[in-house]
């Protein structure tokens, strides 16, 4: 499920995304990965952006964020969870791409029929939004997605959270027409967005 941003506008020669290095988690940073996940979590617009809830995440013992933080680290063909790290070690923003094979089923109970990446746990904290880092971090994740050999890349975003789709669609994803329902919240949907390889 989407994420927690606003909309990036600045992208210009000297801008702030210039300055922070976009990479690749590393497995023994585990402890940073949890900060930002649970900082994530308490966004204002956390309700709309993820499915996990930040009580639930605090609860988690320090070998789940060991693990998770290994699954999608450098040498990692299943997942990579980019960063972009401010000049002073603070974690600015990331965002995780999951490998889905064709032939599998995903969360929701729908049939993959691509072996894609899904874009997973969005979030650029409040002080950083606006300036371009969103943007950087889906160039790095697209980049490894295309040399990883996926055919397209999806991600899926709350009807209601209008500034993330603002964004996605910025950065070259469109709606695919699928709607995906929401398990106890009869009233509420998910839209799937895509990014196709060579678009």
């Amino acid at each position: 499920m989407g994420s927690a941003i606003d909309s990036e506008t600045g992208t210009g020669t000297g801008g702030i995304g210039e300055t922070f290095v976009v990479r690749v988690v590393r497995a023994e940073e585990w402890a940073a990965a949890k900060e930002l996940r649970l900082a994530a979590l308490r966004d204002p617009v956390a309700h709309l952006a993820f499915l996990e809830t930040y009580e639930v995440a605090a609860e988690r013992p320090d070998a789940f964020w060991q693990e998770r933080t290994a699954g999608a680290a450098e040498g990692s063909d299943r997942a990579r969870q980019i960063i972009a790290e401010a000049p002073d070690g603070e974690w600015a923003g990331t965002l995780t791409v999951l490998v889905e094979e064709a032939g599998t089923t995903d969360w929701a109970g729908f049939p993959v029929e691509h072996r894609q990446g899904h874009v997973v746990g969005v979030f650029v904290r409040p002080e950083y939004r606006g300036r371009g880092l969103t943007e950087r971090i889906f160039d790095a994740a697209l980049a490894w997605s295309w040399e990883t050999g996926l055919e397209r890349v999806r991600l899926i975003v709350h009807e209601d959270n209008e500034r993330a789709q603002g964004l996605y669609r910025k950065v070259g994803f469109a709606p695919s027409g699928v709607v995906v329902p929401l398990e106890g919240r009869e009233d509420e949907r998910e839209l799937e967005f895509v990014f196709e390889r060579g678009a």
